[in-house]
């Protein structure tokens, strides 16, 4: 007869699998724990075994960092801020619609192109100096920066490039751009300073934006002005008004007539006179195109010294050294492999 399989006897296999199936994903967990931890003991007990060839490749490593150092050039590398006087911002997207700092950003980029293509002579035009000076220069690259959470104040620098421009929490900075150079000689970053900003105002396009940009603040302050004489010459109306129709009674006391507001005009006046010292304060402090807010610092060590080759080096060396160790100690099994394949 046919076996009856009931519900109970069902759910009571089920079990059985299921603590069957635990066990074995546990076991296979602790066996490949043993082998991780015993491959570990052996890696250890073969390193210290063979410490002598291990540390002559450190010391290899090292020896050939602070020759490498003694023998390469010295290079520099520094980073100056600049303020971009022609931004259009639009408050609400927080953009600048005039697209002036790409601009810039992309016309400072210019200039590691001719330095890469070592056309030294236009270089040379671009910044003002003598083609000696440029023969110094590395690197010079402009790059955004980068604003997290929208507080206004700068994070970092995106010098790898990879920041979104649709991010709309971590924005790039539209009002500045940090110009970083690498350097043989840093006795030239005064030079080289005053070569880019020439190479920016020099820009017939860049002139003209800011010669429209100081016209327009201009009139905007006469125009503030006049505004302000308005609202002067208002309120003073409005109080002998207020002042007329106030009526005194009997004991000393008096009665107002109508309700007083003058001072309701108070804060127009004040908003137009912070708009005017904002407008002063970009007339008299941020003239030209751009301003330099953090000059190059002179940086106090090089770049390329003893650890800038050691961190490749050494490690180099050291599992070089240690690959060839394990072939060695393996030669006999790979003779064999190698004979049967």
């Amino acid at each position: 007869m046919p076996e009856i399989t009931t519900p109970d006897k069902k759910v009571k296999d089920d079990e059985i699998d299921l603590l069957d199936l635990f066990s074995r994903i546990a076991a296979t967990l602790t066996r490949w724990a043993n082998n991780v931890v015993r491959a570990f003991l052996i890696s250890v007990v073969f390193m210290i075994r063979r410490w002598l060839p291990l540390g002559l490749s450190l010391a290899a490593g090292i020896s050939l960092s602070y020759i490498f150092k003694s023998a390469s050039p010295s290079f520099y590398t520094s980073d100056m801020v600049l303020r971009n006087n022609l931004v259009q911002m639009d408050k609400i997207k927080l953009r600048d619609v005039s697209g002036t700092t790409a601009e810039l950003i992309s016309k400072i980029n210019k200039l590691n192109t001719l330095n890469s293509e070592n056309n030294l002579l236009a270089l040379s035009n671009a910044l003002s100096m003598r083609p000696e000076s440029v023969k110094n220069f590395s690197e010079i690259n402009a790059f955004w920066i980068i604003d997290q959470s929208k507080d206004g104040i700068p994070d970092f620098v995106d010098y790898k490039g990879n920041h979104s421009a649709s991010d709309t929490i971590n924005i790039r900075m539209q009002d500045r751009l940090d110009v970083r150079v690498k350097i043989n000689s840093p006795q030239d970053l005064n030079l080289l300073r005053d070569g880019i900003i020439k190479y920016i105002e020099t820009d017939s396009l860049f002139q003209q934006r800011n010669k429209v940009r100081l016209r327009q603040n201009q009139e905007l302050l006469k125009r503030l002005d006049f505004d302000i004489l308005q609202l002067d010459s208002l309120q003073k109306v409005k109080y002998f008004e207020e002042t007329r129709n106030i009526k005194p009674i009997s004991g000393g006391q008096i009665v107002f007539m109508q309700e007083q507001k003058t001072q309701l005009v108070y804060p127009d006046i004040y908003s137009l006179y912070s708009r005017k010292q904002q407008l002063e304060t970009e007339r008299d402090l941020y003239k030209e195109t751009v301003t330099v807010l953090s000059d190059f610092p002179f940086p106090s060590k090089r770049d390329n010294g003893a650890s800038y080759y050691g961190k490749y080096l050494i490690p180099l060396f050291f599992f070089l050294t240690l690959f060839i160790l394990i072939v060695l100690a393996n030669r006999r099994r790979l003779e064999d492999i190698f004979k049967k394949y």
